[in-house]
């Protein structure tokens, strides 16, 4: 009989090692550990020392055997309507031709790779390129703003920066050379070489001597042979700037061993996954989600992998369930800010489509609020399972782990503690831990953090200790920066972050709460919630809303702000509710679907809302302006 998941969890924290030792024999070692976990030297983790691995052997090399012609990338856009489908053995084939053109250009063991590119093959050969050499990656969302990318540049230090000649949205052609040059222009470091892919969207002016074009390159590799590099499992595998970071980025250093241990895991034990399956993950490979799974985790699982470039809505709100039903998608993973925006679309679009192979919908990125779930489940009627974690954490730290043991969702709540993770609930004041059903304590993580998460900060190892361990009085452990409560049966919900608390005169109110309530009533697709300065209560709660419908003049909007207001006041108590609550048409937003609420903050306080280089639609914060 197999354990229940409370043993199970059990086990990976008393018997860690045993524990971690038996998960990694789900990869290939070239040497195997001698050490599985060294934390002689909290808070950081050294996990499977003296193991020698490679991410990308896992990834692609120990699949070709069995399931060389097996499905292994599907790439989409429906911005150039475009689709091609790699086989493994042609995926093998393609970043051995990436990897021989970046040794030809210099790179190295140990050095960096900067990926400023779109949703497109190019960028996923570039990374299994990066790891198969022993490379460090740093992908940076494309599009980005030149400044924001020329920190990144001087940060990483790379000897290579991979890119394209332009991204599309929404069929708005976004070129990315001149974004790139500004910033290799601003920047301090400088890299040996640029190699573009050219997709004919944009023209490109080329650097003689530095940039170089990617088919030319290819053409001069197409039978080359590039062996894997054995690298050292707590060698990085990559780095990744978290999102909305002001001053010198933070870059979260990543090992190779651990990450590929962790994600082998995950895919049996928390998605359920087979060789020969689908997964779509929705996210884009800027973000650690699609780094964790829309490349590494499906591939290292002999899984074929969807990689989608374009916007859910386009060419209508079905796209997507046509993409799973063509492709019989068995695993899906997406955003609740992208099932909102489904919201304000005709649920009869998900329904047209045949959604038999899909085992259930997993839903990460922000806190998923109970009547967007209720919507999808009915929509879809297959399982919805949220799941919480972070950049810094590589893989789920909460979800129903229904490969270890069936368990039932709870709408609003990401669910238990994975195993690996010891979440405890702390006072913030006293550092205390909290035991009870129902307290509401900071989210936080005793060390060691399980194989997969950070290693430290780039070049950085005090600012990861500072951040990350030390917020919390009298003890180090790891914070989350998230308020959560925990039921009698061991599920979490989240508060929100511990700096999204607003104080209405004397009270403290989390806006995830007020967001949640708001968000229940039937006309509204989509909220946010804010805490703006106030002579007098010192903070009042400012709302804005997307309507599932259109509002017709002023008089709708005030009938619709009175109707929210009672029911924030019926939920909550009138502390909680709004000053106003400011009807939309959309809601400021990074492109990988967060919330850019300090900005929406800012703006309703007059104050300048700083680097919106992340921001999906800057007009989106001009028509809040307007409405204020």
């Amino acid at each position: 009989m197999p354990p229940s998941f409370n043993d199970f969890h059990c086990r990976s924290i008393e018997e860690r090692d045993a524990f971690w030792a038996e998960q990694a024999g789900r990869i290939d070692w070239h040497v195997p550990p001698r050490q599985i976990c060294d934390y002689s030297n909290p808070p950081f983790a050294r996990w499977f020392v003296g193991g020698q691995t490679n991410l990308c052997h896992n990834a692609l090399d120990r699949h070709l055997a069995e399931h060389g012609e097996q499905n292994a990338l599907i790439a989409i856009s429906t911005e150039t309507n475009s689709e091609k489908v790699y086989s493994y053995r042609e995926l093998h084939a393609e970043v051995q031709r990436m990897a021989a053109v970046m040794q030809s250009l210099g790179v190295e063991k140990g050095d960096r790779v900067q990926i400023y590119m779109p949703m497109i093959a190019e960028a996923v050969f570039a990374m299994l390129a990066c790891v198969r050499l022993g490379a460090i990656h740093s992908v940076v969302f494309g599009g980005f703003a030149s400044g924001s990318l020329a920190s990144r540049i001087d940060d990483a230090e790379p000897k290579l920066i991979v890119s394209a000649d332009a991204g599309s949205r929404g069929g708005r052609v976004v070129a990315y050379k001149p974004l790139l040059d500004e910033a290799l222009r601003l920047c301090k470091h400088r890299p040996a070489a640029v190699l573009m892919v050219d997709r004919g969207l944009a023209p490109m002016e080329m650097q003689q001597g530095r940039d170089h074009g990617w088919a030319e390159r290819r053409a001069a590799f197409l039978d080359a042979q590039v062996a894997c590099t054995w690298v050292e499992a707590t060698d990085p595998s990559y780095t990744l700037y978290t999102s909305g970071t002001t001053g010198k980025p933070k870059g979260v250093q990543r090992d190779t061993g651990g990450y590929t241990v962790a994600l082998a895991a995950s895919m049996p034990l928390i998605f359920g996954g087979e060789p020969g399956q689908t997964f779509f993950c929705t996210s884009d490979i800027g973000w650690v989600v699609g780094h964790s799974y829309i490349i590494y985790a499906p591939l290292i699982a002999g899984m074929a992998t969807v990689l989608y470039e374009g916007l859910p809505v386009r060419p209508d709100a079905g796209i997507w369930w046509s993409i799973v039903e063509k492709y019989k998608v068995t695993h899906m993973f997406s955003a609740p800010t992208a099932i909102r925006v489904l919201k304000k679309h005709d649920a009869d679009y998900l329904s047209r489509h045949d959604l038999s192979s899909l085992k259930a919908l997993w839903l990460a990125g922000e806190p998923l609020d109970e009547p967007t779930a209720q919507w999808i489940s009915k929509a879809i009627n297959k399982p919805i399972i949220d799941n919480y974690w972070q950049t810094e954490t590589g893989w789920p730290i909460m979800t129903l782990c229904n490969g270890v043991q069936p368990q039932a969702t709870r709408f609003g709540s990401p669910g238990k503690a994975v195993y690996g993770y010891n979440v405890k609930l702390i006072d913030e004041s006293t550092g205390e831990e909290l035991t009870g059903a129902g307290q509401k304590g900071v989210l936080a993580i005793d060390g060691p953090l399980p194989p997969g998460c950070m290693q430290t900060v780039w070049r950085d190892d005090q600012r990861f200790v500072n951040t990350y361990w030390k917020s919390i009085p009298g003890r180090m452990i790891y914070s989350t920066f998230d308020w959560g409560v925990r039921d009698e049966d061991g599920y979490y919900f989240i508060l929100g972050r511990t700096d999204d608390v607003i104080n209405v005169a004397g009270h403290r109110l989390g806006t995830r709460e007020i967001e949640e309530c708001i968000c229940a009533h039937a006309r509204v697709a989509e909220v946010a919630v804010v805490g703006v300065a106030d002579a007098l209560k010192g903070q009042a709660a400012l709302a804005f809303a997307v309507t599932r419908d259109a509002l017709e003049g002023e008089q709708a909007r005030k009938a619709l702000e009175a109707d929210v207001m009672k029911l924030v006041d019926a939920r909550l108590g009138a502390v909680a509710r709004p000053s106003r609550v400011i009807f939309v048409s959309a809601l400021p937003k990074t492109r990988s679907g967060k919330l850019l609420r300090r900005a929406m903050q800012a703006v309703a306080e007059g104050r300048d809302p700083g680097d919106l280089s992340t921001m999906e639609d800057p007009a989106v914060l001009a028509q809040i302006q307007a409405r204020l």
